[in-house]
């Protein structure tokens, strides 16, 4: 038994090995290639001289430092947020995307933005979580008084996003000199990301990550039902507010710079659980490296297999979760069970 336990970790630290050296090669592959081609050891020269350096070092840290930030940051933030509302409200169909907390957040920073507020720092991160907050609760009340089914909560979460989304695009009509107004943030992207607008978002993302990793332990617990929860002592109501806080505050952050990346919720999750289990404590951290992988991959893609267009990465995620969802979907039986 000892050493199938040792085997089992050894696997598993394999595992978050290889997802790390994914993530660390999609980042470098990031800065580096582009319009602009950025060589190995100009990269190292232009680390040491910093923006001063020439024209590849302000391109480097310029353009390419943040935007590859940018896309590190809101992979992981976007599928933990995916893990933590999947377990939570215990639907395998959920995500930022699919229930509204993306949309929620998009309009709290459109409306933001239109009534003349800040277009960066900390007034868009905290309006950002606000909307996302709001919409995740308005989706479990939803689900509270209709019946919490798997197709409840995914059909009221989409009833919602739809309508937060109209709202959003309302804005973007009335006030088209908005900077929220651009179609890179309505279907999410990062060509627009600087640092100003990234690193309050940032400190958020990183301090939502490490609070939600020492709740893993809750989380399992929750995940195991609420009668089963309170039988082990838990507070329910009070632990299942702060995880979908902490879920809305990953997604919010990371919309207030990306725009509404769809999908990167729900397809994270489910990839992580196939390598690692259902244990929120090795689960987390593997959505983190995953999502972050996925997220940098596809905005590489989309700026060099389309170039000298460079296609928003929203689209070309809206393009592999929309199947993933319908044959998720199928494969769960068409939500049919509670």
């Amino acid at each position: 038994m000892k050493n199938l336990q040792t085997s089992s970790i050894r696997a598993d630290w394999r595992k978050f090995f290889l997802a790390g050296a994914v993530c660390l090669t999609a980042a470098l592959l990031s800065v580096c290639l582009g319009a602009a081609g950025i060589t190995l050891p100009e990269l190292w020269q232009s680390l040491v001289t910093g923006p001063d350096g020439g024209a590849a070092a302000r391109i480097v840290w310029f353009v390419r430092l943040p935007r590859t930030a940018a896309c590190l940051l809101a992979g992981a933030g976007l599928s933990v947020a995916g893990a933590v509302i999947q377990s939570v409200l215990a639907n395998p169909l959920a995500s930022p995307s699919i229930i509204g907390v993306n949309a929620g957040a998009g309009l709290a920073v459109a409306i933001c933005c239109a009534a003349g507020g800040a277009t960066a720092g900390w007034a868009v991160a905290g309006v950002s979580f606000a909307g996302g907050m709001i919409a995740v609760m308005l989706v479990v009340l939803v689900a509270r008084k209709t019946g919490a089914s798997r197709m409840t909560v995914v059909l009221g979460g989409v009833a919602i996003s739809t309508l937060l989304n109209a709202g959003t695009e309302t804005i973007a009509t009335l006030f088209p000199d908005a900077a929220i107004g651009s179609a890179d943030f309505r279907v999410g992207g990062f060509s627009s990301v600087s640092t100003a607008r990234l690193w309050p978002a940032a400190v958020l993302i990183l301090a939502g990550l490490l609070i939600t990793f020492t709740l893993s332990s809750e989380l399992d617990v929750l995940s195991l039902g609420e009668d089963t929860a309170r039988g082990l002592g838990m507070r329910v109501g009070a632990t299942r507010t702060l995880l979908l806080a902490l879920a809305a505050l990953l997604a919010g952050a990371t919309v207030s710079f990306a725009g509404v990346l769809g999908f990167v919720g729900l397809i994270v999750p489910h990839m992580a659980r196939r390598f690692v289990g259902a244990s929120s404590g090795r689960l987390l951290p593997m959505c983190a490296l995953c999502g972050a992988a996925l997220v940098t991959v596809c905005d590489l893609a989309a700026r060099l297999f389309f170039a000298p267009f460079e296609l928003p990465v929203g689209i070309l995620l809206s393009f592999i979760g929309g199947p993933f969802f319908i044959a998720l979907l199928a494969k769960k039986g068409g939500g049919r069970h509670a």
